[in-house]
């Protein structure tokens, strides 16, 4: 697929490709380019692969845009939002190994259901103690 047309709203990065389909990503993927003004989102490049924002240092393949992750599960959106929170500490106090929830939270392996509440219910518990202080 290549993508002949990119625009953006305050969530999405969106693109046309050259049959006119149009696709979506979620810009809590690129977190450079969703704090980007709009001049900066403005000046980029296609090349051969993909989109470039050199002033910004940002990259976006073509191939992302037909992943089926337009759409971020809680616990991706959380992690993705909230990226003071150390990824790997949180996933050993639970006992989890924190390569795994890496591949949770970049959508490398999908959670089965029972963790995935797991791991919600462990990030509830986290702010629960962090209202107790």
């Amino acid at each position: 697929m290549k993508i002949t047309q990119i625009w953006f709203d305050s969530d999405y990065l969106y693109g046309r490709d050259e049959q006119g389909r149009e696709h979506r990503q979620s810009l809590l993927w690129y977190p450079r380019l969703r704090a980007a003004t709009e001049e900066q989102r403005s000046q980029y490049t296609f090349g051969l692969g993909g989109i470039h924002w050199r002033n910004i240092d940002e990259d976006v393949s073509f191939e992302s845009f037909g992943y089926d992750d337009a759409e971020l599960s809680a616990l991706q959106r959380f992690f993705l939002t909230h990226r003071e929170i150390n990824v790997a500490e949180f996933a050993r106090s639970m006992g989890l190994n924190p390569t795994l929830l890496r591949n949770y939270i970049n959508g490398f392996k999908k959670p089965s259901r029972k963790r995935e509440q797991e791991i919600l219910s462990h990030i509830h518990k986290l702010g629960e103690a962090m209202c107790a202080v």
